[in-house]
């Protein structure tokens, strides 16, 4: 019997920031309250390294974007984080599947067009795909929360699990990619496009109010709004976007009005953002520094979640292997 269980990577890139929380990180959270130990989250460093890496600076991104999702909300008591280092079958079932898939599906990969023509291209980088989808079916997860820029690796996944099947007997099943809400509808601070800390223009999660005042002081609002006296256009403004993520119905509703008759002026509306924004982010970031006095917490309770999904994963690594032919003294 196929068990839901859901599963995300995330790639521990640098400070979490307000769109990887409200795209992807209540998401978690939720799963998290809803599946119980079925939802596994998993901080992808090997995939960290397909592309050129600090060693040091790996392994403190690692550490506090755990701390990060902690802090957030996600408990180890009811869910599963760890890192991808930690539960070696990721590896050897990530060699399976390279054995099992075309050149050509994996070189027709977009993420892999983008960053071949940013880096020197390494073989990690070609079987970045294959090796996300065993961090996947190693668990035989049933659901997987991406953004849409994810959705053709999970495609690809399921290809894979779908070929595995064909060939060797029924042991994956193909999971179905689930939509983050607001992945890709969060704009950048400096409204040119969505939120990325490749562009530099993001809110994060644990920054100073005085450093998320400054930002949001001197964001751009309504360009036809010149005078205070002007009426704006709450629809082309990314403090009204910011709005919808941090403040109540109430107030959202009170800004869309009072900016349409001028009734408030942009330093105003950020003013009250910042209500919301402090309401939000001021317990999370509460809870991190709590957990920065107390890193045993952190590093024990990574510990813990990679025994319960090595355990998983070392049963479906058995399957496999009885299932390509592997001799079984090998594995005493």
């Amino acid at each position: 019997m196929t068990v839901r269980r859901a599963f995300s990577g995330i790639q521990p890139t640098g400070e979490v920031h307000i769109g990887n929380y409200f795209g992807a990180i209540q998401n978690y959270v939720k799963l998290g309250e809803e599946m119980g130990k079925d939802a596994i989250f998993c901080v992808v460093d090997y995939h960290a390294i397909t592309i050129p890496h600090d060693p040091t600076l790996l392994r403190q991104r690692t550490f506090e974007l755990a701390l990060n999702l902690f802090a957030c909300g996600l408990e180890p008591a009811k869910t599963t984080l760890f890192p991808q280092s930690a539960v070696p079958e990721h590896l050897e079932l990530g060699w399976v599947f390279m054995t099992q898939t075309p050149l050509g599906d994996l070189e027709r990969m977009t993420q892999f067009k983008d960053k071949s023509g940013q880096h020197s291209v390494l073989t990690g980088l070609l079987a970045y795909p294959a090796l996300q989808a065993a961090d996947i079916l190693a668990y035989k997860a049933t659901i997987v929360p991406v953004g849409e820029d994810q959705v053709q690796h999970i495609e690809l996944t399921r290809e894979i699990a779908r070929r595995f099947n064909y060939r060797f007997g029924e042991v994956f099943p193909e999971p179905q990619a689930v939509l983050e809400k607001n992945a890709l509808r969060i704009p950048g601070i400096d409204g040119k496009g969505k939120m990325s800390k490749s562009k530099g223009n993001t809110l994060e999660i644990l920054e100073s109010m005085e450093s998320l005042w400054e930002k949001l002081r001197t964001a751009p609002t309504d360009p036809a709004r010149v005078r205070r006296t002007d009426p704006g256009n709450p629809d082309v403004c990314i403090i009204f976007d910011y709005h919808k993520l941090f403040s109540s119905l109430e107030t959202i509703e009170m800004v869309d009005r009072e900016c349409r008759t001028a009734g408030i002026g942009c330093i105003q509306c950020k003013q009250v953002l910042m209500n919301g924004v402090k309401s939000a982010l001021e317990p999370i970031q509460a809870a991190a520094q709590a957990l920065r006095e107390d890193p045993d917490f952190v590093m024990d309770a990574l510990e813990q979640g990679a025994k319960e999904a090595r355990t998983i994963a070392r049963a479906t690594m058995d399957e496999v292997r009885d299932a390509i032919g592997l001799l079984e003294v090998v594995r005493r």
